[in-house]
């Protein structure tokens, strides 16, 4: 038995929550992170003069695959910005209601639909935690805040804070997960306040408006950070630089192994290649750099009625609309000459884009696969 105990601090890269009202200044404070790189699922950063994947991604799969290329390529980006996480669970609900045939999340019944969505942004959260592991670069959630109506049960009353705006009802599961993953949520807001409009003291009226964030708990707002930093600091990059460029991780002190336990001498170090991307969510695409389909032979062949979340993963995949005529043809599902526009909507949202990896394993390999 091999055993290693270490002590001391360990430092690594962050993961960073931001959320607030829009337009507080999100996008703002994550674009000077270190070289951030933003998949912008709103298609709002155009103002930012920041580096972002060109194409916002129009499905789960794709948001995905933009994942997975930034694992392989762990030298494009020092900061992953997901601006913002709550519309990538929209396209998460999506992508649950194209694989099971549901037209509503209500339509599981028993809260099941919000368990599939749980279950499918957990193992985002996990494909997430291995570009932390993997030293490979920060990761920011930016996110909209909602207020909601909250009752403690050992009081009496009730009163509004201010939440992740993930999951429509107070059930939802994704909220939770998002602050347990995170190692840091900062709650941005305009700071306000309130004085007397009169001299009797009945009428007020609210100044103020400096952005702040606010970076502990409170009971109107979530909050926490594991840096011992104020409660509250102005909406300003440089008054959290210091914990997030100070990540170099360090040789931890090596902590004498207890008795009775035997050790075994450390093999000598051999040399080791890139591991290869486990699959996450069940996908298993094999991205490939779009400078290489310059080479191969430029941009695939894709009619403009095609709906643009298949469009855009056939074009990050150079598949032609032939390719996937040719891939149900063989599955048996339409003749080769039926355009794929023609096809069902449920067949090209549940098939084509929900098992995407399946049909781009068949088109890639030339083997049946089922869908």
């Amino acid at each position: 038995m091999n055993v290693k105990i270490s002590g001391g601090i360990i430092r690594k890269r962050q993961k960073v929550v931001i959320y607030g009202p829009e337009g507080v200044g999100k996008s703002t404070l994550a674009a000077h992170f270190p070289q951030p790189l933003f998949i912008d699922t709103e298609g709002s950063t155009g103002n930012l003069n920041v580096n972002r994947f060109e194409d916002k991604p129009t499905s789960w799969t794709m948001l995905i695959n933009y994942i997975e290329y930034v694992k392989q390529n762990p030298q494009i980006c020092e900061t992953l910005v997901i601006d913002t996480m709550d519309w990538a669970e929209r396209l998460c609900v999506e992508d649950v209601l194209n694989t099971h045939g549901k037209k509503g999340i209500e339509d599981f019944g028993y809260g099941n639909g919000y368990v599939y969505v749980a279950e499918a942004v957990g193992r985002f959260l996990n494909l997430l935690q291995e570009l932390i592991d993997k030293d490979i670069c920060h990761v920011v959630l930016n996110c909209h805040s909602q207020l909601k109506k909250f009752e403690q049960p050992d009081e009496a009353g009730a009163y509004d804070r201010y939440e992740l705006k993930l999951g429509k009802k107070t059930s939802s599961q994704t909220a939770p997960l998002v602050k347990e993953w995170a190692d840091m949520i900062l709650f941005c807001n305009y700071e306000t306040y309130s004085v007397a409009a009169d001299k009797d003291g009945k009428k007020f009226k609210a100044q103020g408006g400096q952005r702040v964030m606010y970076t502990t708990h409170h009971p109107c707002w979530d909050a926490k950070n594991r840096a011992d930093l104020p409660p509250k600091l102005p909406l300003d990059y440089s008054q959290i630089a210091h914990v997030i460029e100070h990540t170099v991780t360090t040789a931890a002190e090596t902590v004498a192994p207890p008795p009775n336990i035997k050790t075994q001498a450390d093999p000598k170090p051999v040399e080791q290649t890139a591991p290869t991307p486990a699959p996450t969510n069940n996908v298993s695409m094999d991205i490939t750099d779009l400078s290489d389909f310059e080479e191969i032979g430029g941009e695939p062949d894709i009619p403009p009625d095609i709906p643009q979340a298949l469009q855009d993963l056939m074009r990050a995949n150079n598949v032609s609309e032939k390719d996937i005529r040719f891939a149900v043809s063989n599955k048996g599902y339409f003749p080769e000459q039926m355009p794929v526009a023609k096809y069902p909507p449920d067949f090209i949202n549940g098939v084509l884009i929900g098992a995407w990896d399946q049909v781009y394993a068949i088109i890639k390999e030339n083997t049946k696969i089922p869908f």
